[in-house]
């Protein structure tokens, strides 16, 4: 068995080439890598649906825009909270990914975290990965590994998140934000 290393708390950026409609230029925040699989949730997918609208009480503590993100395209019935918590310690109902960067417990009460959540933000569904099925789409160049900052969490502008985090990468990538949306235009 080959070790995998790794990628929890980096952000996966689709390829250009990248055939799946679920993730044509998306960001993917990596939440879990090892080598029983992979997940992690699309950054840059508000859906129209009002966080105030399913979970009303955990709405005063997100960000603009105030609504629910498509995580991916697994369990869409489902709800995953990723919060941004500077300091060394947690409070209850959150757990650390990465960095500053954990899970919420949807189910505890929201006054648990409201003094310490930096930022919120709410995903119906995930994207997930088998064993070794998200190392051979690297391989394939479908995805780009950088690693993510805790502003990409909360960016205010989602819908431009894809090429924001290609153009601060220091190499060829950068060079990546520029591609057109349709190169048959061009």
């Amino acid at each position: 068995m080959t070790e995998v290393s790794s990628l929890t708390g980096r952000l996966l950026v689709a390829a250009p080439a990248l055939a799946d409609p679920n993730f044509d230029r998306a960001v993917v925040l990596l939440l879990d890598h090892d080598e029983e699989g992979s997940l992690g949730v699309v950054l840059n997918r508000p859906t129209p649906v009002g966080v105030v609208d399913i979970l009303a009480a955990w709405a005063g503590l997100t960000g603009e825009p105030e609504v629910v993100f498509q995580g991916g395209p697994v369990s869409l019935d489902s709800a995953l909270g990723v919060a941004v918590i500077p300091g060394a310690e947690g409070p209850l109902g959150w757990r650390r990914v990465y960095g500053a960067i954990g899970l919420v417990d949807l189910e505890a009460p929201p006054e648990l975290l409201a003094a310490a959540v930096g930022s919120l933000r709410i995903f119906a569904g995930y994207a997930g990965w088998g064993p070794g099925q998200l190392e051979r789409e690297l391989s394939e160049g479908a995805w780009y590994v950088v690693e993510s900052e805790p502003g990409d969490v909360s960016s205010p502008r989602p819908e431009g998140l894809w090429r924001a985090v290609l153009r601060r990468q220091r190499s060829e990538l950068a060079m990546i934000a520029t591609y057109p949306d349709d190169p048959s235009l061009n």
